[in-house]
């Protein structure tokens, strides 16, 4: 077995990832609770109409695949066998003919629950809570292919619990059933449903207007780094249509759901819907940013006065930027190509999703937005341009060339068969992987780096789907092999592969088998790509730093601040204990912010506690990662415990992490501060 560089076995620990390869992207359907709530006009003849109406409006054509139903479609008792039954007012031909008329028009077909003893509204039926399977196999039996499970009357029982109680039963169906997760960000899901749900509701209940609709997007917008294939963060169903707020508003709401990869399910009475709707809710481009195959949810870039600009990353390399004027008057708003991480090309074509007019920039991109509007724009560099600093997932970049012996190269899942997406998720010899590149032997897949990239990271080997074959992996910076994994075969475990790829202009992986077969599964695991200078040489205040990415589970991560209330810059002094800190970082649990580090660095240092702020109400453990492998940690610290100095080794690291979680009790009044890291560099 030959090798440029160092190969040793892989000891990733195994990844949440659910066993299903629904949503691929976000899911796109109706559901009627926005619009009817439980009155009498939501019935069989209204889901029938809406379902007639996909076609004829050409919402299926533009996307919308599942029908559902929401509260209020059975009866108050369950039956004598102890099954749910439709409400024959309602539905008097019962729920599998009428998912039997949905299929028939080429669209799958949606049902609710809760998971307590009843569900929400008031005239409600029995909940899931201690007949998971019995409901499930019920479902099944009908032909449901959705199931979103509310969070109602559930005796205070654990949400995760219950939640995998569910999806568990969901699963022993055998039926293909996504599963759409509401507890309302209340249990945080984010940080625990990835291998349980497709989605994840992170908000409470959106109302039609401009208030409740912002200020769910400002809840769900630091949530980006959870998202990704198959499993989504929810931030509730779309109000476009229903009338309180004005179209302008409504193209707001529908562009940053689409720039937040979230599920777009129409919320609206389709038969009375205004042209001026249906044009929103079919507009091809803005659904192509919220479908896009990277699976990529959209961050903020700039938040200020007002005027918020975030940033989508694409798969063709190109990327989303909205601008929203969140104030009462027309507003212009700016921002930068290199801003939005793709600098570096002569010229940027810049395409509005919304007027459909393209121009050509060099690499600023502006708008003049009225109030409580959202400008859109696709900006697509016009020549190929290196990758900026940062660590970054090979499956997440626009590739230059990609074959592959049989079907299409998967992102994040395996090979599979011939059919896009119909893999699972990369897994070798039982370890799960949540990112990377699924392909068959017979694979060559090229990337243009343009000379700024160090190293290369990837565990390679033979998915678990196949019990035979065997799969080489080749590492090629330019025309310079760089590793060499040898044969691979299904009984071996993942091997790590290292590869120089300092001064590239363009890297190549390659999967073969011998003798030129093209039988053998082969999966990149978690490839990690590092590119450009860490920090300058000498002593640094992380707060001075600018992060890769960032998140915080209560309001924006604060530089030389606490935490505060959800706005920026409203926290006080930094102080833990009566030591107040000049310089440092305050967050909220769940929180993690990311450092890259260029593999230049050699120490960090940082006192660490729950801000004075918030007295001995909260509780935080606090977790300093580097590459990937946790180096220190705090321990449960409370309000009443002060502070605690962490040190970390850095020598050699490329990415470091910092993350807050709860202490075991939710994360209501936990303040975390990291009081006066200092990053040495050389």
């Amino acid at each position: 077995m030959a090798a440029a560089v160092g190969i040793d076995l892989a000891t990733a620990s195994p990844a949440a990832a659910l066993q299903n390869s629904l949503a691929r992207t976000p899911q796109m359907g109706f559901n009627n609770w926005n619009s009817t709530h439980c009155r009498a006009d939501f019935d069989e003849a209204m889901v029938k109409d809406i379902a007639d109406l996909f076609l004829s409006q050409g919402l299926k054509q533009a996307g919308y695949t599942y029908v559902n139903l929401d509260d209020c479609w059975a009866l108050p008792n369950r039956d004598a066998r102890g099954d749910l039954v439709a409400d024959p007012v309602r539905f008097p031909h019962g729920i599998k003919a009428l998912a039997d008329y949905v299929h028939s028009k080429g669209l799958k077909f949606g049902i609710y629950s809760s998971a307590g003893t009843r569900t929400c509204d008031r005239n409600g039926f029995p909940g899931g809570l201690g007949h998971e399977q019995q409901d499930a196999n019920l479902w099944a039996s009908w032909g449901v292919d959705y199931l979103k499970y509310d969070n109602c009357n559930n005796e205070q029982l654990d949400a995760e619990t219950r939640y995998r109680a569910m999806g568990d039963a969901l699963r022993a169906t055998g039926r293909p059933i996504l599963y759409g997760i509401c507890d309302w960000g209340g249990s945080t899901p984010w940080t625990w449903a990835g291998d349980v749900g497709n989605s994840w509701r992170t908000t409470g209940d959106i109302s039609d207007n401009w208030q409740s609709m912002i200020a769910i997007a400002h809840r769900n917008q630091p949530l980006a780094a959870y998202a990704g294939p198959h499993s989504w963060n929810d931030p509730d169903m779309l109000e476009v249509g229903n009338g309180g707020m004005t179209d302008t508003e409504y193209r707001t709401h529908f562009s940053l759901w689409a720039q937040m990869a979230a599920p777009l399910l129409i919320g609206t009475d389709l038969r009375e819907a205004t042209p001026a709707t249906y044009e929103i809710l079919k507009n091809a481009d803005v659904i192509a940013v919220d479908q896009d195959p990277l699976g990529r949810q959209g961050t903020v870039l700039s938040d200020a006065g007002g005027l918020v600009v975030m940033s989508k990353p694409l798969a063709d390399g190109s990327r989303s930027l909205t601008l929203t004027n969140e104030t009462d008057t027309a507003r212009t708003i700016s921002t930068t190509a290199t801003a939005a991480g793709i600098g570096g090309a002569r010229s940027y074509e810049v395409k509005d999703l919304w007027s459909r007019e393209v121009t050509t920039s060099r690499g600023t991109i502006s708008a003049t937005v009225p109030s409580h509007g959202t400008a859109m724009f696709r900006v697509t560099p016009t020549s190929r341009t290196a990758l900026p600093a940062g660590v970054f997932d090979l499956g997440d970049l626009a590739w230059t060339k990609a074959d592959n012996g049989s079907g299409p190269v998967e992102r994040d899942h395996s090979n599979g068969g011939r059919a896009p997406g119909d893999g699972r998720p990369l897994t070798v010899n039982g370890v799960v992987y949540r990112k990377g590149l699924g392909v068959r032997a017979g694979s060559d897949i090229s990337y243009h780096l343009g000379g700024t990239c160090r190293r290369l990271t990837v565990d390679v080997g033979v998915d678990d789907e196949v019990s035979t074959g065997r799969v080489r992996f080749r590492v090629y910076r330019d025309r310079t092999l760089v590793a060499d994994s040898g044969p691979r075969t299904a009984a071996q475990p993942a091997l790590r592969l290292t590869a120089d790829m300092t001064g590239g202009r363009k890297l190549r992986i390659v999967a073969t088998s011998p003798g030129g077969k093209r039988t053998g599964h082969g999966d990149w695991g978690n490839p990690r790509l590092a590119c450009g200078n860490g920090p300058v040489p000498g002593t640094h205040a992380l707060s001075g730093l600018d992060w890769t990415s960032a998140t915080n589970g209560w309001g924006p991560v604060e530089r030389d601040r606490s935490n505060g209330e959800t706005k920026a810059g409203d926290g006080g002094a930094l102080t833990v204990g009566g030591t107040v800190y000049a310089q440092g970082l305050g967050v909220n649990a769940p929180s993690t912010l990311t450092y890259y580090l260029g593999g230049t660095c050699t120490g960090l240092t940082t006192d660490v506690g729950i801000d004075d702020e918030v007295g001995a109400r909260g509780s935080a453990v606090f977790r300093i990662h580097v590459d990937g492998r946790e180096v220190a940690a705090s321990g449960r610290l409370t309000g009443e415990d002060g502070s605690v100095r962490l040190t970390a080794p850095l020598t050699g690291a490329y990415e470091l992490t910092l993350q807050v979680t709860d202490g075991g009790d939710g994360n209501s009044y936990d303040h975390a501060d990291w009081g006066a890291p200092r990053l040495t560099c050389f």
